[in-house]
């Protein structure tokens, strides 16, 4: 799975989608989404991450599905 970068229209927020591992459990099976935002206060410097959460694949799909349509 790979890792998803969504911008505005505006260039003003960002939302990244990466796999979350539970580093608690032997498995290296991912079925969990690491959600982090931020706003980008100006073009030239890197955005400021704000907060993340974990969310089930599923959730994280719909989330996307919804930003997406949006623009």
């Amino acid at each position: 799975m790979e890792k998803f970068t969504l911008i505005n229209k505006a260039r003003s927020r960002i939302k990244i989608f990466e796999p979350f591992e539970d580093s608690s459990k032997n498995s290296s099976m991912i079925n969990a989404i690491l959600i982090s935002y931020g706003c980008v206060f100006k073009q030239s410097s890197k955005p400021v991450m704000k907060d993340s959460r974990v969310e089930s694949i599923e959730e994280a799909r719909n989330e996307y599905k919804k930003l997406l349509e949006k623009g």
